[in-house]
């Protein structure tokens, strides 16, 4: 990870198509387009290989978040329940609709605890959305079940983990609707890019129009087209949609990589038996995309997080004090610091922000430590940095 590091003539064959047609809108211009309809053709790839009825690209993983929450009729004053272990568009996601984010704790497989999520229901729940955070996923039959018991919606963030599997099937795949990253630094990248999957007709329906000003893509005349509800310009371009194409077609060599590169340090690192790795639910296959590990303390942690960096070890990080994905340091929500005005029953439904507690999420990020699997390591320098890795937890245990 990401696919960046591995670009190849797949890639720049792909965006060459769409350079000599002229054409850099997925919709329209049909007869300038010499057969060429990228994002079309990604779209039909993303729903063969995520086994999916439906997928429609966005323009990137947050917008994919907005477009699957607005096309579930998530809006003014509903709540959707998120992990405090995230990236911060998760919330402003839910924020843009002026529905509620509810933060509960994660548990040891660093996602959504269903327990945890048992407890944040209230009557104006109405999403469940787990993020598969660091190439591994929450556990969904759990979270299933009790979406099943409150007639909820759920909705999977994969944006970290594609290429996972859970019991055979993609995750994004598995839920009411899942959500898609294909950003430059995720494991294939259109550059900027996300997708919307699902099984449901009428979502798959609402995410084409909303993601397109409500446009009903209906014949050949865009200009004739109708808008049955309003929306917003969430539209990929067609060269973003040519890179994600070819990267697609790379997927499984780019997991197959990550796997031998995760597996090698893995091994290495299972020699400390202070060291305890993340769970990943029974049935779940990760991407490999990161190894995610447990040290003993908080302080053990950040001292082997600063050894690392002194050693040359980059790309692994301990979340804690992190201001993109964890909820200790989001200041600019827990204060609501906002370029717009925030309604006030938003306001009111974050209140809750400013004495909460989520001891559990500390126990677990605060020793935590997930590293980054690059695709473009050689095997001697896999092998040096487990090394490395080994020799600097032992000096600080």
């Amino acid at each position: 990870m990401p696919g960046f590091e591995l670009f190849s003539d797949l890639e720049r064959n792909e965006v060459n198509d769409v350079l000599q047609s002229g054409v850099l809108m997925r919709y329209g211009f049909d007869g300038m387009r010499n057969g060429h309809w990228k994002a079309k053709e990604l779209e039909k790839q993303l729903e063969q290989q995520l086994q999916v009825k439906h997928a429609q690209l966005v323009s990137s993983g947050t917008a994919a978040v907005s477009v699957a929450l607005a096309s579930a009729g998530v809006g003014a004053g509903d709540e959707v329940i998120m992990p405090t272990f995230t990236f911060v568009a998760s919330f402003e996601a839910i924020m843009m609709l002026g529905a509620v984010p509810v933060l509960v704790d994660i548990d040891n497989t660093l996602t959504l605890c269903p327990n945890k999520v048992k407890e944040a229901i209230t009557p104006k729940t109405k999403v469940i959305m787990p993020v598969h955070m660091c190439g591994s996923m929450a556990n969904l039959e759990a979270l299933q079940d009790i979406c099943k018991a409150h007639n909820l919606i759920l909705i999977e963030d994969s944006s970290q983990a594609t290429g996972a599997t859970y019991k055979g099937k993609p995750l994004g795949s598995i839920g009411d609707l899942g959500c898609l990253s294909l950003d430059f630094v995720k494991i294939i990248t259109a550059g900027e890019g996300g997708a919307v999957l699902t099984n449901n007709e009428d979502y798959y329906r609402h995410a084409d129009h909303y993601s397109d000003h409500g446009h009903d893509h209906v014949g050949n005349d865009r200009g004739a087209e109708t808008h049955p509800f309003l929306g917003y310009n969430f539209r990929i371009s067609e060269l973003h949609a040519a890179v994600g194409l070819a990267q697609l077609k790379r997927l499984d060599e780019f997991v197959s990589i990550q796997k031998k590169n995760y597996t090698i340090i893995r091994e290495a690192l299972s020699e400390v038996s202070e060291i305890t790795f993340r769970t990943v639910p029974e049935g779940g296959v990760e991407s490999y995309s990161f190894l995610s590990f447990f040290l003993p303390d908080s302080e053990i942690a950040t001292k082997v997080s600063q050894t690392f960096n002194a050693n040359g070890v980059d790309a692994c990080w301990n979340y804690y004090n992190n201001s993109w994905h964890y909820i200790r340091e989001w200041q600019h929500l827990k204060n609501i610091k906002s370029l717009y005005p925030i309604s006030e029953e938003v306001k009111n439904g974050l209140n809750y922000l400013q004495s909460k507690t989520f001891e559990q999420s500390d126990h677990y990020i605060s020793r935590n430590i997930s590293c980054l699997i690059k695709l473009s390591w050689t095997e001697a320098e896999v092998e040096q940095r487990a090394l490395k890795m080994v020799e600097a937890i032992k000096s600080n245990l």
